[in-house]
């Protein structure tokens, strides 16, 4: 079984991600990509501005679109229990889902392009890079062709996506260059539109917007937003 894996705040997940996903299954055949939302992302300084459990119900929702998708919360479990949070790490995650059987070879971690020159400063770099195949996607203004140059120690890893990671008894993991077409949507312009009432129909899932409305997540509108989704939302929960 081959397993994508793609983190994120998801501060709310857009139709961007689900292109990052998308792009990643049609390239190799994945069965199913996990959607992993981050608890305390350590990248970032400022604290996600939807709780835990509104990003997960948000991923959820978008995991029920398709049935190869599935909510995750490896990440947000002890948030969702009302506990204190870790820092969210990929080699972290990623172990774990190695501890649960999958080889580093069946598991597949989807990043833009973007995001993977930034990789050296990720826990335990380069020890990660051999827990799973990195498939890595050109965003707009982040293209392919700046990676291999930016990140000279690891050209024996890299590997044009149209190559494939290799034989199942080739395990060693490799960085997987995919060129796709991706929407330029970020969380942040998203939040801002939703803040302005503007529409909102062309970034987020319907699902998506229908529930960061009805829980005032972002808008302006003077309520506080809950920390859990109320009884209106659908019941959800980790598919794994």
């Amino acid at each position: 079984m081959t397993l994508g894996v793609l983190g994120g705040t998801f501060d709310p997940i857009h139709t961007g991600h689900v292109a990052l996903a998308t792009a990643a299954r049609e390239a190799f055949g994945l069965e199913t990509v996990l959607l992993v939302p981050s608890a305390v992302p350590p990248h970032r300084a400022d604290p996600p501005q939807a709780s835990s459990h509104h990003r997960f119900a948000m991923v959820a929702l978008v995991a029920q679109l398709r049935p190869w998708l599935r909510a995750s919360d490896l990440e947000v479990a002890s948030a969702l229990e009302g506990t204190s949070a870790a820092p969210s790490f990929t080699a972290t995650t990623l172990r774990r889902l190695g501890e649960s059987g999958y080889r580093p070879s069946q598991l597949f971690f989807i990043t833009g392009a973007d995001a993977f020159l930034e990789i050296a400063t990720w826990r335990e770099y380069p020890a990660v890079l051999d827990l799973a195949h990195f498939v890595v996607v050109s965003r707009p203004g982040s293209s392919l062709d700046a990676v291999p140059g930016a990140l000279p120690d690891l050209a024996p890893r890299f590997r044009p996506a149209s190559d494939g990671p290799g034989t199942d008894a080739d395990r060693t993991p490799r960085v997987l260059l995919l060129a796709a077409k991706t929407p330029d949507i970020s969380s942040t312009a998203v939040r801002a539109r939703l803040a302005a009432g503007l529409p909102v129909d062309d970034l987020l899932p319907e699902a998506v917007a229908r529930h960061a409305r009805r829980h005032h997540l972002y808008g302006d509108t003077g309520r506080r937003p809950s920390g859990r989704p109320d009884r209106r939302a659908p019941s959800l929960h980790s598919h794994e």
